[in-house]
């Protein structure tokens, strides 16, 4: 891009604001939503009604230093295996409340390590949550996959169990970075990842890279994109590593003075993403691409995209169910999150309750706030015919919402009847943007540089 020093100036540069997952951010979880709350949610889900499902598996046998997850380390399966019991356990709490008829959308496993899990693992937690909620006509099945931690056994349970859609984190191929984030992963190995989950009859392969990495450049980086679009994966999401030691501890191994400055992730971003483009697929969003005729691209074009905490989404689905500890629950009428620490999370639910302990219920500005939050992540644009007819702002109010936005960045966004527009020149500034909207507005040094 040739307005480096326009983007400068309106604070590209220093801004650190959320990624906009949801709306209001994680940060702003308070301990109000309860178990009994997040209970009246469940029974309120409709009969017969699609809904997804995300299960977190917190383990893994190595811990990443660049990783900002909730994980912990395990030389063993046994606290693995105690977990599934657990999780298991907390299913069959949710059961009691579901609805008849609902049928999956979505279901994603994600972690941690969900490949750390055994086969027979593997296959007792899919039996469980297919008889509790069986998958719709049509829904997805996705899993992320570390290469180290996967072979033919494990895969075959997972094809077998109905996976269609895998995930591999790759960050990035350069044995120096991988040194430097704490993650050795050869290409080879990743390689045979792909090679593996395509024996085994799963079509469509997503992947993981980073950018901002320690010791990365536009060399570097065209390299791992490179190596990375000869696998051929159908979607790719290219994240700015969020460097946060102060809530991530691991954080402190990465070596702070080789990480790149702000212009220069700029420049790895745009020097990754044209080369995604080149070979032909489509922007979606901020940091994600797809192959054309990927379902993550055809709702993108079709104004159907969506974000929840996994990033970009093509799920139409109203609810979302977070299984195990930390995960997040999205409701129509607000978020729930389940315990963070295991120890409580397992305490919770073996005396029988929803282990939930904090979360957001929405107000009817948190509703159009995040709405027009959404869009802009997803379009970069917010419709006014939209906001009228779903949420009944009038031009008036919007023109209030938007003055604001207009003083800050001026030509780079677009304000008319038809409502807001980010120009193509201006989407580095769209978590800038939505953060202007957001009435919350979290403190700056809780969330990643903006670029």
């Amino acid at each position: 891009m040739s307005n480096v020093s326009q983007l400068k100036r309106l604070g590209l540069f220093d801004a650190r604001v959320p990624r906009y997952t949801s709306y209001p951010p994680a940060t702003q979880f308070k301990n109000g939503v309860n178990a009994s709350m997040a209970a009246g949610w469940l029974d309120s889900i409709p009969d017969g009604a699609a809904i997804s499902l995300y299960l977190h598996v917190p383990f893994c046998r190595r811990l990443c230093w660049f990783c900002a997850c909730r994980t912990q380390g395990t030389k063993t399966l046994d606290p693995v295996i105690a977990y599934v019991d657990t999780v298991l356990a907390e299913l069959a709490l949710l059961r009691r409340h579901l609805p008849r008829g609902v049928r999956l959308s979505r279901l994603h496993w994600g972690g941690g390590t969900p490949t750390l899990l055994p086969p027979d693992q593997m296959r007792r937690v899919a039996e469980a949550i297919f008889d509790a909620v069986p998958m719709a006509e049509g829904a997805e099945f996705s899993v992320e996959i570390d290469p180290s931690e996967i072979d033919a056994p494990r895969m075959a349970a997972l094809a077998a169990a109905g996976m269609n859609r895998a995930s591999i984190g790759v960050q990035d191929f350069d044995p120096k970075i991988q040194d430097a984030i704490g993650r050795r992963q050869p290409f080879a190995l990743t390689g045979q990842a792909a090679d593996l989950i395509r024996g085994h009859g799963i079509a469509s392969l997503n992947a993981d890279i980073l950018y901002g990495l320690p010791h990365q450049d536009r060399s570097r980086i065209s390299e791992t994109v490179q190596k990375l679009l000869a696998l051929s994966p159908d979607r790719v999401a290219l994240y700015g590593y969020a460097h946060v030691p102060w809530m991530s501890k691991r954080q402190v191994m990465i070596p702070e003075d080789a990480l790149p400055g702000n212009e220069d992730r700029l420049a790895l971003f745009n020097t990754a993403r044209d080369l995604f483009v080149a070979d032909g697929y489509a922007e979606i969003g901020i940091d994600h691409f797809a192959r054309p005729g990927d379902g993550l691209a055809v709702a993108a074009k079709a104004g159907r995209l969506r974000r929840n905490f996994q990033g970009y989404t093509d799920d139409g689905a109203e609810v979302l169910l977070g299984l195990g500890a930390s995960s997040i629950s999205r409701f129509p009428q607000g978020y729930a999150q389940n315990a963070p620490a295991t120890g409580a999370y397992t305490a919770a639910v073996r005396d029988g309750r929803l282990p939930v302990t904090r979360g957001h219920a929405f107000t009817p500005e948190d509703r159009w706030r995040g709405r027009m939050i959404e869009s802009l992540m997803c379009n970069f644009r917010i419709d006014a015919e939209e906001m009228a007819r779903g949420y009944g702002l009038t031009p008036a109010r919007l023109q209030e919402v938007f003055d604001p936005v207009i003083g800050q960045f001026g030509n780079m966004v677009e304000v008319g009847p038809c409502g807001l527009r980010i120009a193509p020149e201006g989407r580095p500034l769209a978590r800038m943007v939505a953060n202007m909207l957001d009435s919350y507005m979290a403190a700056p040094t809780s969330h990643s540089s903006a670029v």
